[in-house]
C-alpha cells in the first residue's frame, strides 16, 4: 500500500516514514504543499497524510483542490489546532480523518488502516490464483506446499501480480508503486525481489511462475 506523507517538520516526516515503512507501507515524503499537490495530482497513491500548517500551499487548500479535481484518494490530516471548528472545517473539505499533534504512533497506525480499510469494504482480503492464496492481512502466501510469510517489498510486488494475472508489469511500475516516485533505488532490486518470491513460490508448491518478458517486465501466469 502507497502512502504520501506531507510534513514540514523533516525530523517528524523523517521518522512517520520510518515508521510507516516498517508497517510494510511504501511512502513518498514532502515538505510542503505545492509538492504533496503535485505528486497527488500526477500520482496513485492509496492514502495521504497532510500536515494542514505547510508552506507553499496548506493542507486544507491541497485537500480542496485534489477534492474538486475529483482525486477520492482517502486523507487524514494532521495539525496541532485541535479546536471543533478546525474539525469541522477539515472533515467539510473531504478529509477522512483528523489527528491533532502530539499523537501516539500506534493512534496514527489505527487511523491509516481504518480510512484505507473504508476505501476497500467489500474487497476480499484474500487474493486467489490457480492453487496459490496471498493473505493482504498476514502478508501469508499459501499453496498446497505450505505457506511462507513476504517481506514487505515481496508482499506488494506479489499483490500487484496477483491482482493482475496474466499482465505484464513493468519494471518502472514496481519501482514506482513498491519503492515510491523519488525513490534513488537501482531498479535491480526488482529482479532480487522477483528471484526471492520465485524460490517462495517453489518451497510452497505453486502451481505458477513469475515470466520475464525481455524489455518488458513480468507476469504472473500458471506453470505450463
Amino acid at each position: 500500500m502507497r502512502l504520501l506523507l506531507a510534513e514540514d517538520e523533516h525530523e517528524l516526516a523523517d521518522a512517520l516514514a520510518v515508521i510507516l515503512r516498517h508497517s510494510n507501507y511504501s511512502v513518498d515524503v514532502v515538505y510542503n504543499g505545492q509538492d504533496a499537490l503535485d505528486y497527488l495530482e500526477g500520482q496513485e497513491y492509496d492514502g495521504a497524510i497532510l500536515d494542514i500548517m505547510m508552506p507553499k500551499l496548506d493542507g486544507l487548500t491541497v485537500l480542496k483542490r485534489i477534492r474538486h479535481a475529483g482525486n477520492a484518494v482517502p486523507v487524514l490530516l494532521l495539525t496541532a489546532k485541535s479546536g471543533v471548528d478546525d474539525r469541522v472545517e477539515g472533515l467539510d473539505s473531504g478529509a477522512n480523518d483528523y489527528l491533532p499533534k502530539p499523537f501516539d504512533t500506534r493512534e496514527l497506525l489505527a487511523r491509516i488502516r481504518a480510512m484505507t480499510r473504508k476505501q476497500t469494504v467489500g474487497v476480499d482480503s484474500l487474493l486467489r490464483y490457480e492453487n496459490l492464496t496471498l493473505d493482504r492481512i498476514t502478508f501469508e502466501l499459501t499453496a498446497p506446499g505450505g505457506s511462507v510469510r513476504l517481506g514487505n517489498k515481496e508482499f506488494q510486488m506479489m499483490e500487484m501480480l496477483m491482482a493482475n494475472p496474466g499482465q505484464v508489469l513493468s519494471v518502472e511500475r514496481f519501482m514506482e508503486r513498491v519503492w515510491g516516485y523519488d525513490s534513488d533505488t537501482d531498479a535491480g532490486v526488482v529482479w532480487v525481489n522477483i528471484s526471492y518470491l520465485r524460490k517462495k513460490l517453489a518451497s510452497i508448491h505453486a502451481e505458477v511462475q513469475i515470466k520475464a518478458l525481455r524489455n518488458q517486465g513480468y507476469l504472473l501466469t500458471g506453470k505450463e
